[in-house]
C-alpha cells in the first residue's frame, strides 16, 4: 500500500485530502499543518509520496523540496507540490529540484488521482492547467536585464504581472512589505524601467501582450 504524507495549513483541506486518499486505498501516514513539522515527519516516516502545499508557515513546500533534494531523498520520497499560483519561475525551480508532481489547487482534486498513478508508475505529472503567465520579450536588452534578476526578484515580478499589491506579495512570499518594495526598486533599476507611478506593473503587463 502506498504511504502518503499530507501537509497543508488549512485544516479543512487537510482533512478533505485525507478522506479522498483513504477512500482510494492510500495509507495516510502523516498530516501536518506547517512546513517544519512536515519536513521532520517526512525524514522520520519516509512516506512513498509527500503532498505539500507550496505556502505554509515554518517552511514552504519549495523549501522542503530543496532540503530533501540536498539530502538526496527526492529519489526515494516523491514530492507533489500544490500551489495557488502558476508562477513559471517556481515551476521551473521545482523541476530543477526533482519534483515529481505539480498541481494547481483549483484543479487538484480533478488531477490528484492521475498524478499519484503516474508517479507510482515512475513518471512525473504536471497539471495540464499550467500556463506561462509571463511571456517576456527575447530581445537582447530586455533579456540581459532579466538575466540579472535574482530568483526572488523574478517571483516578485511575476506576482506584479498578476496585479498583486505589495501587501499581497508580502503575504504570499512570507516576507515584509518593506522587503518587497526593496526588491521592486532593484527590479526597476536592473531592467532600466523609466520612473513613474505603477511603472513596474505597466512594464510587466506590456510584456504579456
Amino acid at each position: 500500500m502506498c504511504k502518503v504524507l499530507i501537509a497543508d495549513d488549512h485544516p479543512v483541506v487537510l482533512l478533505g485530502t485525507q478522506t479522498y486518499l483513504t477512500a482510494r486505498g492510500y495509507q495516510v501516514v502523516g498530516m501536518c499543518g506547517n512546513g517544519l513539522e512536515a519536513y521532520n515527519q517526512i525524514v522520520t516516516l519516509r512516506p512513498d509520496i509527500a503532498l505539500l502545499d507550496m505556502n505554509m508557515p515554518g517552511l514552504s513546500g519549495m523549501d522542503i523540496l530543496q532540503k530533501l533534494n540536498q539530502e538526496h531523498l527526492t529519489g526515494k520520497i516523491k514530492i507533489i507540490l500544490l500551489t495557488m499560483h502558476n508562477e513559471l519561475s517556481l515551476f521551473n525551480r521545482a523541476k530543477e529540484l526533482n519534483v515529481k508532481g505539480y498541481l494547481l489547487k483549483d484543479f487538484a482534486m480533478d488531477e490528484l488521482e492521475k498524478c499519484l498513478q503516474e508517479i507510482q508508475a515512475g513518471n512525473t505529472y504536471f497539471s495540464k492547467h499550467l500556463a506561462q503567465r509571463l511571456t517576456f520579450g527575447q530581445t537582447g536588452h530586455t533579456q540581459a536585464g532579466l538575466d540579472q534578476l535574482t530568483f526572488a526578484e523574478k517571483k516578485i515580478l511575476e506576482l506584479v504581472s498578476q496585479q498583486k499589491s505589495t501587501r499581497e506579495i508580502a503575504a504570499i512570499l512570507f516576507i515584509s512589505e518593506k522587503t518587497v518594495e526593496t526588491h521592486r526598486s532593484h527590479i526597476i533599476k536592473k531592467l532600466n524601467i523609466p520612473p513613474g507611478k505603477n511603472a513596474l506593473l505597466m512594464w510587466a503587463m506590456k510584456q504579456k501582450e
